[in-house]
């Protein structure tokens, strides 16, 4: 199945690609409070790599308008699968946040006939 109206699926699924990096940016400023009762607790490192990828996460949701927005986007969702790796609860909310980034991907693939770049033109049709 392939969206009628190839442009305005674009422009919606690049919506649902920033909010989905958005909520991932703010699920991230929720590490910090988790980690810091555990073990070696909250250390300036991994504070400023959470506050790194958080911003990072935000940035890449304003880039969903441009060519390589999506590929940045898939890029980062593994630093941010890692971020199991400071807080347990993590792996959890990473890997839902990675499925419903992996979803994404597939419908866009449905509807547009790419998972990334802009979406093919439709063949003119005679008539």
């Amino acid at each position: 199945m392939t969206a009628p109206d190839k442009p305005r699926a674009a422009r919606a699924l690049g919506g649902g690609a920033a909010a989905i990096l958005l909520l991932e940016g703010i699920a991230v400023l929720f590490v910090p409070r988790g980690i810091a009762q555990t073990g070696e607790g909250l250390t300036p490192f991994r504070l400023t790599v959470l506050l790194v990828l958080a911003a990072v996460l935000v940035l890449a949701s304003g880039l969903q308008r441009r060519p390589k927005g999506l590929l940045i986007g898939t890029v980062l969702q593994v630093p941010l699968l890692l971020t199991g790796l400071l807080g347990s609860a993590m792996w959890l909310v990473g890997g839902v946040f990675v499925l419903i980034w992996l979803y994404l991907l597939q419908v866009r693939k449905e509807l547009l006939g790419t998972s990334f770049g802009p979406p093919p033109a439709d063949p003119p049709t005679a008539g």
